[in-house]
């Protein structure tokens, strides 16, 4: 059976804001409970801002960039906050990792980061790419077939995982929301979210081009669970658990019971780009 990605941590509104800091671990899990053996329900990635909301027993209740909320533990974070200017200054001058190796300033050994994580930019590179601030801008107002290059690039041979958003390990909505990401576009991190965005199109796949999202669902109450990606040629990409993680599946398939089950879950179709 399919297990897809649903909503994983909500936003509660009215809570002030407290000191905001930078994530110090290539990939930061985000739990829904302030304990190392709750659920992860999102991820952060190194370089990264995280507002404190709460603090419990060396945990952190966090606000992503994203607007998601959850538990981190102080480990993952660092302990100098951040003014308002430093943060601007940093998210403005960083670059961005599409995988690479850096040198650590402080141990001079060689860390791997991850796709998405933010490297200063004077940072060692010794392999690897990365986007600087100006590059991002250029990607912006991307094709429909360059969202889907990207993905494939990136995210080919991923193995799902619950709450992740890297090529390490990832679930639906987080490849989505981090490969439209890498060209600019801000995307909510649940499908559900995602499924609010753009314009509606027709359930058909003549009204459907590369770029465009699909979302489906496996409950009695319609509510999204899945995000795939509309791919050239009839076909879609997706990461889930029922194929193991990233697989591109063809539409029109007739044979294969894991697609025509997962076509028969369709519950909408939008267009963002």
């Amino acid at each position: 059976m399919h297990v897809a990605h649903a909503d994983h941590g909500a936003s509660a509104p009215g809570i002030a804001p407290g000191p905001t800091v930078l994530v110090c671990a290539p990939v930061a899990p985000l739990q829904a409970e302030p304990r190392a053996s709750s659920e992860q329900v999102s991820q952060s990635v190194e370089g990264h801002l995280a507002t404190i909301l709460e603090v419990r027993d060396g945990w952190r209740r966090v606000r992503l960039g994203d607007g998601y909320e959850g538990w981190m533990h102080e480990g993952y974070l660092r302990a100098q906050p951040l003014s308002a200017e430093e943060a601007t200054a940093w998210m403005s001058t960083a670059r961005f990792s599409l995988g690479c190796t850096v040198v650590d300033t402080t141990t001079g050994m060689e860390r791997a980061l991850p796709l998405g994580a933010r490297i200063p930019s004077n940072a060692k590179l010794v392999a690897g790419g990365v986007l600087d601030a100006e590059e991002i801008r250029r990607r912006q107002q991307p094709s429909g077939v360059e969202i889907c290059a990207t993905a494939a690039r990136f995210f080919w041979s991923t193995s799902y995982q619950w709450g992740g958003i890297t090529p390490w390990g990832a679930d639906c909505s987080g490849m989505v929301q981090t490969v439209f990401g890498m060209h600019g576009m801000a995307l909510p991190r649940d499908a559900r979210q995602q499924a609010e965005l753009g314009r509606a199109l027709e359930l058909g796949t003549d009204k459907w081009r590369p770029g465009d999202l699909l979302f489906f669902s496996d409950r009695t109450d319609g509510r999204i669970t899945h995000v795939a990606l509309v791919a050239p040629s009839h076909r879609l990409m997706h990461v889930a658990i029922g194929r193991g993680g990233f697989a591109v599946e063809h539409i029109d398939e007739t044979t294969d019971p894991y697609t025509v089950s997962l076509m028969g879950r369709l519950r909408g179709a939008r267009r963002l780009l």
